[in-house]
C-alpha cells in the first residue's frame, strides 16, 4: 500500500524532492492502518448479517451439504457393480488423443481451480463495497441447483453401467472391481478421498460438468466482470475437451451434462424467489424486516392502548356496546355512502 501511493504521488508530482516523497511515504505509512480498520468492521458488519441469515437458513444449507455425502456415497456404491469392459466406440475419443496416465492430472488441476475460484468469489461482499448478493443466498441456490442435477445423475448411472473408459477401471486393471464390502463402515467412509478419484461406473453424465457449469452459470447472472465471465465459459469447454482427453468420462457424458445442467438452473431458477439486489445501495435485507415486525408491533401496542383489538369481529362488538355513538357513527357513514360523498 505503502508503495502503490508513492508511486501514484510520483506520476502526479514529477518533482523529485527528498522532503515530498518523505511526506507521501509518512502520509502511506499512517493510512495503512485506518484502511486496515475500516476493511475489519466491514468483515464484522457484513459477517454479523450474513450470521443471521445462517440462523434462518441454516436447514436447507445444511440439507445440501448432506446430499453431498449421499451423492458420494451413491457413486461409491455403483462402483461395487461396475463391469470391467472393452471401451465403447466414442467420437470424441477419435478427435482427442488421450492424455494418458501421467497427464491426467491437468483436468483435476483446472477444475480444482474453478471450484477454488468460486468459493473465494462468493466471499467478496465481506472485502469489496459492490457487494450484489448475500453469500448464504448464494449458497442456497447453489446447493438447490447441485442437489436436482445431483438426483438425476444417480438414477441414470445406476440405470445402466457403461465400462469405464479410464485407465483404472479397463480390464486387467485391480481398481476396476471392488471386492465385497467386509463391513457398513467400508462403505459409509466411502475410502475418501481415493474412494472418489479412483471411481468406476459413475458415467452419465459427468458430476465435474455438473459443479463447473453451476459455478459458470451462477457466476453469469450475478457477476459483475463481463471479460471473467467470458472467460469462465471459456474455461467450461475446456474442461469438457480435457475430461474427454483423459478419458475419464466419454463425450455422452460430457453432452448430456451441458444440456441437463443449463435446463435445471433454468427451470430451478425460475421457481426459486429472487436473491435482493445489493448493488442499489439499499439497507440489509434483515434490517427491513426487523423494521417492519417493530412496524407491526407497534401499530398493534397502539392499538390495543386505545381500547380496539387487532380483530375486527370484536372491533365491531366494541362499537355495537359503545351504545348510541357507535350507532351514529354508522349511519352518518352510511348516508355518506348514499349520498356519493
Amino acid at each position: 500500500m505503502t508503495l502503490y501511493i508513492t508511486r501514484e504521488a510520483s506520476k502526479v508530482l514529477p518533482s523529485r524532492n527528498p522532503s515530498v516523497l518523505l511526506f507521501f511515504s509518512f502520509f502511506a505509512t499512517f493510512l495503512k492502518p485506518f484502511l486496515l480498520l475500516q476493511l475489519w468492521r466491514k468483515v464484522c458488519v457484513e459477517t454479523s448479517v450474513e450470521l443471521q441469515l445462517l440462523v434462518e437458513k441454516w436447514k436447507l444449507l445444511l440439507a445440501g451439504l448432506v446430499f453431498q455425502y449421499i451423492h458420494g456415497l451413491s457413486a461409491r456404491g455403483v462402483h461395487y457393480l461396475h463391469q470391467p469392459g472393452p471401451t465403447l466406440q466414442d467420437l470424441g475419443f477419435m478427435i482427442l488423443p488421450e492424455l494418458g496416465k501421467e497427464r491426467g492430472y491437468i483436468s483435476e488441476s483446472l477444475f480444482t481451480f474453478v471450484f477454488l475460484s468460486f468459493v473465494l468469489w462468493t466471499f467478496y461482499p465481506f472485502v469489496y463495497h459492490s457487494k450484489r448478493f448475500y453469500t448464504v443466498l448464494l449458497w442456497r441456490r447453489v446447493l438447490a441447483f447441485l442437489v436436482a442435477c445431483q438426483v438425476l445423475r444417480i438414477i441414470t448411472f445406476y440405470s445402466t453401467q457403461l465400462p469405464g473408459p479410464n485407465y483404472h477401471c479397463r480390464e486387467g486393471s485391480k481398481l476396476a472391481r471392488l471386492p465385497p464390502p467386509e463391513s457398513v463402515t467400508e462403505v459409509l467412509l466411502i475410502n475418501f478421498p481415493r474412494g472418489v478419484i479412483y471411481g468406476c461406473g459413475d458415467l452419465i453424465f459427468s458430476s465435474h460438468m455438473i459443479f463447473t457449469l453451476v459455478f459458470v452459470l451462477t457466476y453469469h447472472k450475478y457477476g459483475s466482470k463481463r471479460f471473467i465471465k467470458l472467460l469462465a465459459w471459456v474455461i467450461a469447454i475446456i474442461q469438457s475437451l480435457l475430461i474427454v482427453a483423459s478419458r475419464k468420462h466419454y463425450t455422452v457424458d460430457i453432452v448430456v451434462a451441458w444440456y441437463t445442467v443449463n435446463l435445471v438452473v433454468f427451470f430451478i431458477d425460475k421457481k426459486l424467489p429472487e436473491m435482493p439486489d445489493r448493488s442499489s445501495g439499499s439497507q440489509p435485507l434483515l434490517l427491513l424486516s426487523v423494521k417492519e415486525k417493530e412496524g407491526n408491533s407497534r401499530e398493534e401496542n397502539l392499538k390495543l392502548l386505545n381500547g380496539n383489538s387487532v380483530d375486527t369481529a370484536d372491533w365491531r362488538q366494541r362499537m355495537q356496546t359503545n351504545g348510541n355513538h357507535g350507532e351514529e357513527s354508522i349511519h352518518i357513514r352510511s348516508e355518506s355512502a348514499a349520498n356519493g360523498k
